[in-house]
């Protein structure tokens, strides 16, 4: 991925998951990565145990400011925008729908709106989730053109963000020659992890702590895929928008295959071998807010046309994250041992 050397980049949500994982990945690339994001939530975190900032341009700030990110990009003139600042979190869009709304769909407009006031910005990169489309609990994957919708808060919101990336493009950018497409990736898991109300962080501070894992949905399924899966697709795809332009500003599924689509309780068994832990896990029976039962994504498009396709199996997936937990148990150096399995990644066929 030559490509990426040089090119000035700019990350929304560094201080994340997928979004530290990206920003170590361009920086192994050679890029010069600008990020602009909240300071982490959690006492425990990828940035920090990774040193994710060290060899970038960290920033701390909030995308609902519309000043401030409007002068991160007049600034820092990136060429490429990853739009991954957002509210991540079905269970938290309940308990503030207000905020999920304003981060995940005016975070997206203030974002859109300073790379239509550029003179640099040559492609956008929007990152949605796959839970954007109308969920009718059918066991058939969807595809790219299917009905978005979204029965929770979270849900809705991104499913109006992949509409004002669609009105953004059609009324401004496509003339500009702003080159936008936005991504949907099925549940991404990986070291670093320890999003609340996650199954696998909650399955390893379960396992620390030496008690019983609550699963609230053991028999919902979902595909599984480790983060550096959904990354590479979309680091292609930047590039193919910068090099061919329009034909590939649109939206795309980034999903495994079905071999990894697995339900949520099998992932924890799975888990809890990996880790060598003899607990079982508990079925929590409390109410909750509504989730989808059944979520699959049809990735053929990405397959096609950008010659992308996941280079581990669920198996694979599950080892590799238990081992960055172990590492990290350790206290090993973490942004060695994350590089490493960057390398690794990179060195597997597809």
């Amino acid at each position: 991925m030559t490509f990426w050397q040089g090119k000035r980049v700019l990350i929304t949500g560094h201080t994340g998951f997928k979004g530290g994982w990206l920003s170590l990945w361009l920086q192994k690339l050679g890029a010069q990565v600008i990020g602009y994001s909240l300071k982490p939530d959690s006492s425990n975190n990828l940035f920090e145990a990774a040193y994710v900032a060290q060899d970038m341009i960290s920033i701390f700030g909030d995308i609902k400011d519309v000043g401030s990110i409007v002068e991160i990009v007049k600034d820092h003139k990136p060429e490429i925008v990853f739009h991954l600042a957002a509210q991540p979190l079905v269970r938290a869009s309940y308990v503030d729908p207000i905020d999920t709304y304003a981060v995940n769909v005016m975070g997206t407009v203030n974002i859109l709106n300073a790379v239509r006031l550029s003179d640099t910005v040559k492609v956008v990169v929007n990152i949605t989730t796959d839970k954007c489309y109308e969920n009718m609990e059918w066991d058939w994957s969807y595809r790219e053109t299917d009905r978005l919708g979204g029965h929770d808060p979270y849900s809705a919101s991104k499913a109006c963000s992949e509409l004002v990336t669609d009105s953004f493009r059609k009324s401004f950018l496509a003339e500009q020659n702003i080159h936008i497409a936005s991504v949907r990736a099925g549940n991404v898991i990986g070291g670093g992890d320890w999003a609340a109300d996650r199954l696998i962080p909650d399955v390893i501070d379960s396992i620390r702590a030496g008690r019983l894992p609550m699963i609230r949905n053991p028999y919902a399924v979902r595909p599984w895929q480790h983060v550096l899966e959904p990354l590479h697709g979309y680091l292609i795809l930047g590039e193919k928008l910068y090099n061919k332009g329009s034909s590939y500003a649109a939206a795309w599924n980034f999903g495994p295959g079905e071999e990894s689509i697995l339900t949520v309780g099998e992932v924890a068994d799975m888990m809890l071998r990996h880790w060598g832990s003899d607990l079982p896990w508990h079925y929590d029976k409390s109410e909750h807010p509504h989730e989808a039962q059944i979520l699959k994504l049809d990735s053929s498009k990405a397959r096609s046309k950008l010659n992308w396709k996941p280079r581990l199996n669920v198996y694979d997936t599950l080892k590799w994250t238990v081992d960055w937990y172990k590492q990290w148990e350790e206290q090993k150096l973490m942004k060695d041992f994350t590089m490493q399995q960057i390398e690794a990644y990179e060195r597997k066929q597809g």
